[in-house]
């Protein structure tokens, strides 16, 4: 009898153990720090693409010169552009002498050289020229000046604080306050990505303009020797050292890293690898799809139920926690005429232990009208006749 007490102690203790060990690991996570790593640059960051989360930070904040990581936001107007139907990859752009003029990383324009958008597009993603991106800005804008605005504009729309534009290239040997920071060039990359076609163009290790006469060979090496990378764009002068931001996918999750200021190349993209491992190894996307759910009851109404739905929801995790994360449907029981589509009816909470990690609407797949009074006599008359 003795025995069977401290057995029941033992296992009350264990459950209870166990039970916080829950609690702590389904905490809210704060990024990394930076000693985890002992990274030789002055800022990074490693961002989930899809939810934008952050696993990781170091001086994230810090403005920086960012050289030709510029280029991402320069892209994201191009792109923006296509979109918009202002202009198309197939259109002809003329280059300019101050488009020819540029120097550093370039395909040597001429003045009037025409070339097409998309060529002069896989030129600034794949070898990051200098020549082609004013060409686009131009070509965009008008101007370089009147592109720059727009690029200041556009970093204020998505909340860049720590971000301001003086070119479209990021050579930096005339600029005052040409900068950026960790975390803003994640989130502008975030945005550049939603346009596949970039991806398509920065995952190309080597390629060829002029009808196949002139060579790009990809700035990004990670390109080629990282499993899974996709781009995205680096930079460097002396100014900036060396810079990334560095794009992979894995098994449904996509990863940005941003390395700023790191004294070489190999150092630069060494530290890039280094979180993007740690990120794939520990983190992972969550998804639960979206789904109809039995019809609601409804009072008062022409209809007596209402369909109703909620959406697909993902979040990014720990490995480890996946198998502990657990949704509830919240519903009324029933619903007052009249319910618009759309309308928001209740909700789906998901929760590690008592952890909420998010939520996602139910909401009404039809209108349903309040019934009137003729519409309610003939139902009470059809009832009748029925019985």
């Amino acid at each position: 009898m003795k025995f069977k007490k401290i057995t029941a102690t033992i296992l009350t203790l264990c459950l209870a153990l166990c039970s916080f060990l829950v609690t702590v690991s389904a905490e809210p996570e704060t990024p990394q720090s930076a000693d985890k790593f002992g990274l030789d640059c002055r800022s990074a960051i490693l961002m989930e693409a899809g939810t934008g989360k952050v696993l990781y930070e170091m001086n994230a904040d810090e403005s920086l010169p960012p050289a030709s990581v510029t280029k991402v936001m320069t892209l994201l107007l191009v792109m923006e552009a296509i979109e918009n139907g202002k202009i198309s990859l197939s259109d002809t752009v003329t280059a300019s002498a101050h488009a020819c003029s540029m120097g550093g990383s370039q395909i040597y324009l001429k003045e009037g050289e025409q070339m097409s958008v998309e060529e002069l597009i896989k030129s600034v993603v794949i070898a990051s020229a200098n020549d082609a991106a004013l060409a686009l800005a131009e070509y965009v804008a008008g101007t370089e000046e009147a592109f720059v605005e727009l690029m200041n504009k556009r970093a204020e729309q998505l909340g860049l604080t720590g971000t301001h534009f003086e070119n479209t290239n990021g050579l930096d040997d005339t600029v005052q306050n040409h900068v950026s920071t960790a975390r803003d060039i994640a989130v502008m990359s975030r945005e550049l990505i939603k346009h596949k076609k970039i991806t398509e163009y920065s995952s190309i290790w080597m390629d060829t303009i002029r009808d196949g006469a002139f060579g790009l060979t990809n700035t990004n090496r990670l390109v080629r020797f990282y499993k899974g990378a996709t781009g995205l764009k680096t930079g460097s002068t002396a100014k900036a050292k060396f810079c990334i931001t560095a794009t992979a996918e894995r098994e449904g999750m996509s990863l940005i890293c941003v390395i700023m200021a790191a004294p070489t190349r190999d150092i630069r993209n060494a530290a890039a690898t280094s979180l993007l491992d740690w990120g794939f190894a520990n983190y992972a996307v969550y998804r639960n799809e979206g789904k109809v759910l039995e019809p609601l009851r409804v009072l008062g109404g022409v209809s007596s139920s209402c369909e109703v739905e909620y959406p697909e929801f993902s979040c990014v995790v720990n490995k480890a926690d996946i198998p502990n994360i657990l949704f509830e449907v919240e519903t009324e029981d029933t619903l007052a005429a009249p319910v618009k589509q759309g309308e928001k009816v209740g909700r789906v909470v998901y929760r590690i232990g008592e952890t909420e990690l998010g939520t996602t609407d139910i909401t009404a797949r039809e209108s349903i009208d309040k019934i009137g009074f003729g519409g309610l006599l003939l139902r009470m008359l059809s009832k009748m006749c029925m019985r």
